[in-house]
């Protein structure tokens, strides 16, 4: 088990990306200093320890992953494209995942139905697909009542207002530089870099909640 943000970081750097990242869905790579940073804030928060993840729209891995170095008791990585699941499962060949189990689903994130303690996730923007973000929070506030989602630093009401609708609070708000490195005949940058929030949402009503066995 990782035991330091840095050691975190170095070892999320040495995973693989995406092969072929579909701009469409919005395939880009989280950042592995980024990841540790949220990740580390969530083992800090008691979100990641000995608790059951599920990191929705998982792609190759490194949110999941972590957690998993962080010693998490059950990772599920859901993904609908088969090529980022190929990748995934060769970076879990390279890690030691000790006692974590993962459990590798290829589905539409809709049609995910498993309860967890903590999604973290890095959803589509919905830049390309109108609302795409939106589908990923309604199927987060069903799965865990600790939530650490990505998006776009102007989402900020949107994100507040659904939150709310579902009975989930703003707890923190962490703000990035986000570094998306050209993957595409379009992009003109080697590195562009957009402003993007980690939200961290919490059930506002607890009492009722039992942890996950």
């Amino acid at each position: 088990m990782i035991t330091s943000r840095a050691r975190l970081a170095v070892e999320l750097s040495k995973l693989k990306q995406f092969e072929q990242p579909d701009h469409l869905t919005e395939q880009y790579p989280t950042d592995s200093e980024v990841a540790s940073e949220v990740l580390w804030t969530a083992y800090y928060k008691g979100d990641i320890e000995g608790k059951s993840i599920a990191d929705l729209g998982c792609g190759t891995g490194i949110l999941g992953i972590g957690a998993m170095l962080l010693g998490a008791k059950k990772v599920f990585f859901v993904d609908s494209d088969e090529a980022a699941l190929n990748v995934l499962r060769q970076n879990l060949e390279a890690i030691d995942v000790g006692v974590c189990t993962p459990v590798i689903q290829q589905k539409d994130i809709k049609e995910f139905c498993e309860k967890t303690d903590t999604v973290i996730q890095n959803p589509p923007f919905g830049t390309r697909v109108k609302h795409a973000d939106r589908e990923f929070l309604l199927k987060a506030f069903e799965t865990a009542p600790s939530i650490y989602t990505f998006h776009k630093t102007t989402s900020k009401e949107f994100i507040s207002q659904i939150a709310a609708d579902n009975q989930f609070k703003v707890e923190n708000y962490l703000e990035f530089e986000f570094p998306i490195k050209a993957s595409q005949l379009f992009h003109h940058k080697k590195i562009h870099r957009i402003k993007v929030g980690c939200w961290i949402l919490r059930k506002a009503d607890l009492s009722a909640y039992k942890p996950v066995l």
